[in-house]
């Protein structure tokens, strides 16, 4: 399963390889030609106006929709284009959606253990005892998402930006190599904002990242490269002040 463009060596320290990648719906391009390259450690930000391609994107990396054409690399050497959804998430490819998904009637506690690594369902009751090594991964989950003081709350009564940050911890928990974040911070306050993303640039010390955005503020707190998508393919690339000042992307997506 090696990229067929180019070799391991020429890939050198990327994660995630996309190029020439094209998706048509009914006649409709939802990605153009598109390419992208991911570093190991790197975090980035992905723009761009409704119907940008940026959805389908992720889609395709995740195994929900299969390409036309175009390469989509894992780790140098892994084809995801011939992989389902369970095998890609396996091989460590999280994916976080818009609208949190959490176990509401549990506690933020035992969403936790529910996520850790592992397929726990056959085994798992609100009673049962976790391992030493099992508490204190989730004691580190508790304080990196910020949510120590309400770890015995049921996860349905938690404010919304809590909910997006227990449902970051939970993909956390199951150790991905690259987490993939749409719209983290769409329906939270200023504050939840800074903090969203203060804990994305904590959990970019030690994963990938890439975050779909609209909230530019946020994306200027990230501090990472910028890519824009436009009519499926990126129109433009690099840092927030560099993609703000190209003429093209304040035509079709900063100047609405």
């Amino acid at each position: 399963m090696i990229a067929r463009g180019k070799s391991p060596a020429e890939l050198g320290d990327t994660l995630l390889y996309l190029d020439n990648v094209t998706v048509s719906f009914d006649g409709f391009r939802a990605l153009n030609a598109l390419s992208l390259v991911l570093e190991h450690g790197e975090m980035r930000a992905v723009i761009g106006p409704n119907g940008a391609g940026k959805t389908t994107m992720m889609d395709v990396i995740t195994g929900k929709t299969r390409p036309d054409e175009g390469e989509v690399m894992f780790d140098r050497t892994v084809d995801l284009t011939r992989l389902d959804e369970p095998a890609i998430a396996a091989l460590g490819i999280g994916r976080k959606f818009q609208k949190p998904t959490v176990f509401e009637p549990h506690s933020v506690w035992d969403n936790f253990l529910l996520a850790l690594a592992g397929d726990r369902r056959p085994r798992f009751t609100l009673w049962a005892r976790e391992t030493a090594e099992e508490r204190d991964r989730i004691e580190e989950l508790l304080v990196l998402t910020r949510l120590q003081e309400v770890r015995h709350h049921r996860a349905g009564d938690l404010s919304h930006g809590q909910k997006q940050w227990l449902e970051i911890g939970m993909l956390l928990a199951q150790d991905p190599q690259l987490l993939l974040v749409d719209e983290p911070v769409a329906g939270m306050t200023d504050a939840e904002t800074a903090q969203t993303a203060e804990l994305l640039r904590a959990i970019n010390r030690t994963h990938s990242v890439v975050v779909v955005e609209h909230d530019m503020d946020f994306v200027r707190a990230l501090g990472v490269k910028v890519t824009v998508l436009h009519e499926g393919s990126v129109l433009s690339e690099g840092s927030i002040d560099h993609v703000s000042a190209d003429p093209r992307v304040v035509e079709v997506y900063l100047g609405r």
